[in-house]
């Protein structure tokens, strides 16, 4: 990480960030807006949508929550569920680690808290134009998580007012991971696994119960992408040279 970055004035950084911000922004006004009037209608109060947020603040996760508690799922199930899709930012966090080396206990835990799909998506690829630092990356992530918070409480509020389904705000949560996958891709290597993983993913949920089939196919994925990369599955087809 560039020491010289640490000099810039917060406002600066505020600003960056902010701007760095405004397209999950620009999205979570769409997906909070449906998440609250789902989690309305599911018999959640604006106050209550708005801990859940602050306190999970997973978008997918707690669509899920929400819709085993209007089936009058337990507990115990729900939290297990949760767990389970929210295993994928172990992956994240992994990825993002590297950029992250030098950074304090208190600070990487903020940090920590405001990773998600789209702001890792964001944070990855600035990282990678080697003009952005982690509290520029801070205030992306929580900038993003104020406007979650603020767009779920006012779907909460309006959810009285805007059918479940209207304007396809319930489809609105899958074409921002589809935006996120286009965003990310670089090369053609990207396009081969981004295929691998969402057929293995759908021929997994075929056959393995619940949502873990998320998280395998990525790793597979991943792993094939590694070993395409450099070459091992070519040069041992070449055999020795």
């Amino acid at each position: 990480m560039n020491t010289d970055r640490d000099t810039t004035p917060w406002g600066e950084i505020l600003k960056d960030g902010m701007i760095g911000a405004w397209p999950i922004c620009l999205g979570y006004l769409a997906i909070g807006l449906a998440f609250g009037v789902i989690a309305q209608k599911a018999g959640l109060s604006p106050l209550e949508i708005g801990f859940m947020s602050v306190l999970v603040y997973a978008g997918s996760a707690q669509f899920i929550a929400v819709s085993m508690l209007s089936a009058g799922a337990g507990f115990v199930p729900i939290v297990l569920t949760t767990f389970t899709v929210n295993l994928r930012h172990l992956l994240m966090s992994s990825s993002l680690s590297a950029s992250l080396r030098n950074l304090g206990t208190g600070p990487l835990s903020l940090f920590a808290y405001g990773v998600t799909d789209e702001s890792f998506a964001l944070n990855s690829a600035k990282f990678r134009e080697n003009r952005w630092d982690w509290r520029r990356a801070l205030v992306l992530n929580h900038t993003a998580n104020l406007a979650w918070i603020v767009c779920t409480v006012a779907g909460g509020f309006g959810g009285e007012f805007i059918p479940a389904g209207a304007l396809g705000i319930d489809y609105a949560l899958i074409a921002m991971f589809i935006c996120l996958l286009i965003f990310q891709i670089r090369e053609m290597l990207y396009v081969v696994v981004a295929t691998i993983a969402g057929l293995l993913a759908v021929v997994l949920s075929l056959l393995i119960p619940g949502n873990s089939y998320i998280v395998i196919a990525s790793v597979i994925a991943a792993a094939l992408g590694v070993v395409f990369k450099r070459g091992r599955f070519f040069s041992r087809a070449e055999g020795p040279s």
